[in-house]
């Protein structure tokens, strides 16, 4: 059975201007131990994937359609309680965007790092201490780290404390939502190494989101391309981007610069449609340089071209 298997999720913002649709029909599973990398532009509906996972998400979202069950579990139907006391970070924890907001001003790093110790396994502040200084170390602290307040850190130390919170309580599934935005080069390779790491050591599942495809091509095993509140592709890594189908996705891989080919850079027209008056038919159909009438008209579904890669194209 699946870690993860998520059917036909549909979350929607309902705000004055209209009903958003970020999240509209989504369906995929992840294994145990697998790493599933989700790309695509801003605003495609990544982050708020992420936020129905915890069943999280902020107002005026909320979570209208389809199930997401972890290890057996469907959690839309789970109270506030028992989300807290069974699933989030025991089963599923998130390594948020921007872990400079992420931290507790006031208090220290142990006392942020110890309290879901104490509040979920019952451990005392001194017991503790001893597992945060060897989860520091296992991120590249050091156990001094402790005693700082969250200004006294660096941008790559302050995502470093938010990675070692993620994993305190060994959850199944970690969600890393941008985990190397407003980071520098030198750091960002650090915390991917990072995450190769714990990818060896602890084989847990992770969800790694990005809209950077050349991170994604660093970890992960699984690609799903989103576009505009939906997948349009999802397949092995080395399908999506050693063949990949949906013209989105060819538009995506052509916009990356290659180090040892000498290929033009393309681009692609246009901007995403606006999610609460989305277009009939495909949504990508505006921008798509193979457009037919068929897209015009009729919603693609997700389609299994060859084993494991599948793509909602009407080209296929």
């Amino acid at each position: 059975m699946a870690l993860l298997e998520v059917k036909n999720l549909k979350t929607y913002y309902y705000t004055l201007r209209g009903v958003v649709r970020a999240v509209d029909n989504v369906s995929f599973s992840l294994e145990r131990g697998e790493v599933l990398g989700l790309v695509g532009e801003s605003g495609c509906g990544k982050s708020t994937i992420a936020w129905s996972l915890l069943n999280m998400v902020p107002p005026p979202g909320r979570i209208t359609g389809g199930s997401i069950v972890i290890d057996g579990i469907d959690i839309t139907k789970l109270s506030e309680d028992d989300l807290r006391k069974k699933v989030r970070w025991k089963k599923i924890s998130m390594i948020f965007q921007g872990a400079m907001n992420a931290l507790n001003p006031v208090f220290t790093i142990e006392d942020q790092l110890a309290e879901p110790l104490m509040i979920h396994k019952g451990l005392s502040k001194k017991e503790s201490r001893e597992i945060i200084a060897k989860l520091l170390k296992m991120v590249g602290l050091d156990e001094t780290i402790m005693k700082r307040y969250p200004h006294e850190l660096s941008g790559g130390q302050k995502q470093r404390v938010i990675i070692a919170m993620a994993l305190i309580l060994n959850p199944d599934l970690v969600i890393a939502d941008e985990p190397t935005t407003a980071l520098d080069v030198i750091v960002q390779a650090q915390i991917i190494n990072l995450f190769k790491q714990i990818k060896q050591r602890y084989k847990m599942a992770m969800i790694f989101i990005t809209h950077d495809l050349s991170l994604i091509a660093e970890i992960a095993d699984k690609v799903a391309v989103m576009y505009a509140g939906k997948i349009v592709e999802i397949g092995s890594a080395d399908q999506v981007y050693g063949n990949p189908l949906h013209p989105y996705t060819q538009g995506l891989l052509a916009s990356i610069p290659r180090l040892r080919k000498r290929e033009e850079i393309r681009w692609i027209p246009g901007v995403p449609p606006d999610l609460s008056r989305p277009p009939p038919g495909c949504r990508f159909f505006p921008r798509c340089q193979y457009v037919m009438d068929v897209c015009r008209k009729e919603e693609p579904v997700l389609k299994e071209v060859e084993p494991g890669h599948y793509v909602a194209c009407h080209l296929y």
